[in-house]
């Protein structure tokens, strides 16, 4: 009765004599023939600490040269690093008019008509200069307002007088 050691833990256990014979026996259990097989490495996780096994495949498709133990890692890792102008869509930060009213609190009203869906209104730079994201250059109107204020002169004298009545109400209250 053959009794072989294990390649990979040490471990002794009893070989089948043709296994022996035709090379086989070498592993106590599929489970370390499996880790003997492996070829990759293990890393530990950049956000949570944990390790873990990646295989050689995996290791040349990373862009960043980072491994995270999961997508949720990985993702969170993305979050922090692709911000602001490290971001592939980053456009100068010009286009943040929108934010800009609602981080204002004002209210999400057309100016002219008082129309209140979201869906329609749209941010309107009063000098109609699109780099002068102020708060005291913006306001809301719906789209079909916001055509007109910009193509006739008598509705966007309209805007203003309602827009100045609009201001005078906004720091009474």
């Amino acid at each position: 009765m053959p009794i072989v050691r294990c390649k990979l833990c040490s471990k002794k256990f009893y070989g089948k004599p043709y296994f022996l014979k035709i090379g086989q026996a070498k592993y106590c259990s599929p489970a370390c023939q499996y880790k003997s097989r492996r070829q990759g490495r293990n890393f530990t996780c950049g956000i949570c600490g944990k390790e873990f096994y990646r295989a050689l495949g995996r290791l040349k498709k990373s862009k960043s040269g980072k491994f995270f133990c999961s997508k949720s890692c990985q993702t969170i890792w993305r979050n922090q690093e692709f911000v602001g102008t490290k971001h592939p869509n980053w456009k100068t930060g010009l286009s943040t008019y929108r934010s800009v009213l609602s981080k204002h609190g004002i209210p999400k009203l057309c100016v002219l008509c008082r129309a209140k869906d979201k869906r329609v209104l749209a941010a309107h730079h009063i000098d109609k200069d699109r780099k002068n994201n102020h708060i005291s250059n913006l306001s809301w109107l719906c789209h079909n307002c916001h055509f007109l204020v910009h193509h006739h002169k008598d509705e966007s004298l309209k805007f203003m007088k309602n827009l100045s009545g609009y201001r005078m109400r906004r720091k009474a209250s």
